[in-house]
């Protein structure tokens, strides 16, 4: 019998993006086993996606609660161990919760939930069942980022004075100038997305990614946020100041209007010896700075490299390491939980970081509406 995990999809069919980033993630160890999905709500395309793919039609369902209750029929050595939930934004927490709640291990896209209750809700859940949840954040994949966050917390930088994350996209720019095209993108629909656009979908990426490299929780934030027409009641633009304690701060700013931009996220952490940067655009390189130093450049497959990082290389140096290759040590972090092998906590975003990011959301929405004040974490 294979040793693979049975893994089970909701979501990403048809020219889905994001569902190939995943399939193509979950094979590369060789450690998953697409079992079943349910790709599309229209069941006869549901059907000729599996097809087009080239994967077996008797675990297709008709729909997400037909599939949980069949598998859940299944003698345990059958049943699906492991489900990603790659829907719209207002299904993660129905079909997340009700995951858990069957004893599934869960891998989700971001955001986790709508809300902050819903994530609350099942983080108590997870916590409950014991069982396994990552969250992807994908970037935290590259292994120049791990290096990152090593480095950080070996103390290389020293005491960190100031954080700075930008990510800047364009792609809505043509969208939300047209009133038909902004009022009918789902992206742009409170019912469909949450209450944040621009915050909610990359925002929060940049919130994850300063709390994960420094190891330090943002304690307060505030908030100025752009819905740029009246009309349009969800924000596509914002900057937002931090405040991780007393002398520590920083700044976020998040674009979906930035013309031209295509996926331009940086981060840079600036402490007292030394400072650090990474770009996305450019994920193999990973600068250091010091005081009366050149600029080096770290790269991956070095051995001056972590063990976190070296782990989550799989080509030689000078060997681009792209986000296929990031979203899939994600899921080769969750294989070895899975299995109940040895693993460090940053090979996965956590329960935790869904938890935080819909706090960070929100309290960054309540920032805006009263007035641009400051609001605790």
């Amino acid at each position: 019998m294979s040793n693979k995990i049975r893994w089970g999809v909701l979501g990403g069919g048809g020219d889905s993006l994001i569902g190939v980033l995943h399939r193509v993630a979950a094979s590369m160890f060789d450690a998953y086993q697409l079992t079943g999905a349910v790709f599309n709500p229209d069941y006869e395309e549901n059907i000729a996606f599996a097809k087009a793919i080239g994967i077996p039609t008797h675990r297709i369902y008709t729909d997400f609660d037909t599939m949980v209750a069949e598998e859940l029929q299944l003698p345990a050595e059958e049943r699906i161990q492991v489900f990603s939930v790659l829907t719209p934004n207002f299904l993660h927490f129905p079909m997340a919760k009700k995951l858990l709640e069957s004893g599934f291990h869960v891998i989700c896209e971001k955001p986790m939930t709508m809300m902050h209750a819903e994530a609350l809700e099942l983080e108590r859940i997870h916590k409950e069942k014991g069982v396994h949840f990552a969250l992807t954040h994908t970037y935290t994949g590259y292994p120049m980022v791990r290096q990152m966050k090593a480095m950080i917390a070996a103390g290389e930088l020293g005491e960190i004075q100031k954080i700075d994350a930008q990510y800047y996209q364009g792609w809505i720019n043509p969208i939300i100038h047209d009133p038909a095209q902004r009022s009918s993108t789902w992206r742009l629909d409170p019912a469909k997305s949450g209450i944040s656009c621009c915050m909610g979908d990359i925002g929060v990426h940049a919130y994850q990614m300063l709390e994960y490299v420094t190891g330090m929780d943002i304690k307060a934030i505030l908030a100025d946020l752009n819905h740029l027409y009246d009309d349009n009641q969800m924000d596509i633009d914002g900057t937002v100041l931090l405040r991780l304690g007393t002398n520590a701060k920083g700044v976020l700013r998040a674009s979906q209007i930035a013309t031209g931009e295509e996926n331009n996220f940086t981060v840079a952490v600036y402490g007292k010896k030394a400072s650090l940067k990474w770009e996305q655009e450019n994920p193999n390189y990973l600068y250091l700075l010091e005081d009366g130093q050149p600029v080096r450049v770290l790269k991956p497959g070095h051995g001056y490299n972590s063990r976190v990082s070296l782990d989550g290389t799989k080509l030689p140096p000078g060997h681009p390491e792209g986000i296929f290759d990031a979203m899939g040590n994600i899921y080769k972090g969750m294989a070895k939980a899975v299995r109940g092998e040895s693993y460090d906590p940053m090979e996965f975003p956590s329960m935790r970081d869904g938890v935080r990011g819909m706090s960070f959301i929100e309290k960054s929405v309540q920032s805006h509406k009263e007035g641009n004040v400051w609001i605790s974490l």
